[in-house]
């Protein structure tokens, strides 16, 4: 104790900062040294179980887990410790193992919703506020007439609008005609599909997963397609929501490439004959579509426009054979009569879906003046029992009732 205290009255003897400081590193320097060589000797002599806290030199420092300190204990202890950590720890997997797959089953159950059918709709109607529609040509036959339009977003793959206006046909018989998936393949009028399988079906909303295998040109290899789709019924109209939706049960392949990206939904609905009968005997598609092929979207284009008048001429006869087949009373197939399962809905539920937001506004407007005109009571009736209770005379009441007053005033403002 008498070396540190005249150690340390040397230091403050020093006239300069300089030498206090001489002072103080000749002080450290043994307490250092005698630091040094006990952690060097601490080290050296160290317990056999403490060397598995420290991490060899190349590894970054290591703190001593649980695992390490269980692993300590004999082998009688750490038996139903490590049976009981296993346990846990499976128990722990499958949960995360069936948080994951509920959560991927809530998405491809929502995959054809509400808010599909409202996109649908603002499509028909013009008002999705999309880019304009450039016209890419104008077809008719006999029975049919055709007009097809197209769109490049700023982001996405181009987009295409057509319709066509097929003359003596219900909506009904064209709904049961695009929906059913084994005439599409056994009548060839639709010569891209070469394969199809249904998934999923639900029997009270008519929604159906699918599984489509297409072939492409000669320099495409074929395309493989999940489709979730729904129809709701607007009135006499027929809103078909189709388009690609995730699937857990079918992995994917390098070959066929599988399409995410698909839309190709359509308005079925009578219109009146271009033959100038005066009757609604003619039926109008309105069919909007788009994909991700995985292929440049300008040779895409290209593509399209060189084979869409194409493919949509074979649709009139495979319409016509389909009629004829249901008149000689061939029984509908499973698709179709899926696609006789449709939501009705009335003709004001798309508009109430799409002002929503408005409407929640509305009432919150609605709710304030009710609100304001509760704390006026309450401020008037404490200020009426205030000035019913003081017998202070009138000018203390007119006082009490002015504030009351202004207090009433400022609420009305906000």
């Amino acid at each position: 104790m008498g070396y540190v205290l005249s150690a340390v009255a040397r230091v403050l003897e020093q006239p300069t900062a300089w030498g206090a400081a001489c002072e103080m590193a000749l002080l450290a320097g043994p307490l250092w040294a005698a630091a040094l060589v006990g952690l060097l000797l601490g080290w050296a002599w160290r317990p056999r179980w403490a060397a598995g806290t420290v991490a060899p030199a190349a590894d970054p420092p290591q703190v001593a887990t649980l695992d390490f300190w269980r692993a300590q204990l004999p082998a009688r202890i750490r038996g139903p410790l490590d049976y009981l950590a296993g346990a846990r720890q499976r128990q722990q997997q499958e949960q995360e193992q069936e948080d994951d797959e509920s959560s991927e089953m809530a998405n491809e159950e929502l995959a054809v919703g509400k808010a599909d059918l409202v996109n649908l709709w603002r499509l028909v109607e013009g008002n999705d506020g999309g880019p304009a529609w450039i016209k890419m040509m104008e077809k008719a036959l006999p029975n049919m007439t055709y007009q097809a339009w197209r769109r490049d977003p700023q982001n996405g793959p181009p987009q295409y609008q057509s319709s066509t206006i097929f003359e003596n046909a219900t909506p009904d018989e064209v709904r049961d005609f695009f929906g059913d998936d084994e005439f599409r393949m056994s009548n060839k009028w639709d010569d891209m599909l070469i394969s199809h399988q249904t998934l999923e079906e639900c029997q009270t909303t008519g929604t159906m997963k699918v599984h489509w295998v297409r072939k492409f040109p000669f320099f495409c290899s074929d395309r493989e397609y999940i489709i979730g789709r729904r129809i709701w019924k607007l009135g006499s109209a027929y809103y078909c929501v189709t388009k690609g939706v995730p699937c857990s049960s079918i992995p994917r392949r390098s070959k066929p490439r599988r399409v995410d990206l698909y839309y190709s939904s359509w308005c079925i609905r009578a219109v009146e004959s271009r033959r100038g009968n005066g009757g609604s005997t003619a039926c109008e598609i309105l069919l909007f579509h788009h994909e991700d092929m995985g292929i440049p979207y300008e040779l895409a284009k290209i593509g399209i426009r060189q084979g869409m008048w194409g493919c949509v001429k074979r649709i009139e006869p495979g319409l016509r054979a389909y009629q004829k087949a249901r008149a000689a009373g061939e029984p509908p197939s499973p698709s179709a009569l899926m696609a006789r399962i449709n939501t009705k809905v009335g003709d004001n539920f798309v508009r109430g879906m799409e002002s929503n937001s408005d409407q929640s506004d509305i009432m919150e407007a609605e709710e304030k003046p009710v609100k304001n005109r509760m704390a006026r009571f309450l401020v008037l009736g404490g200020a009426v029992a205030l000035a019913c209770t003081l017998d202070q005379g009138l000018l203390t009441k007119a006082l009490i009732f002015g504030v009351a007053r202004k207090f009433v005033g400022q609420r009305n403002t906000l």
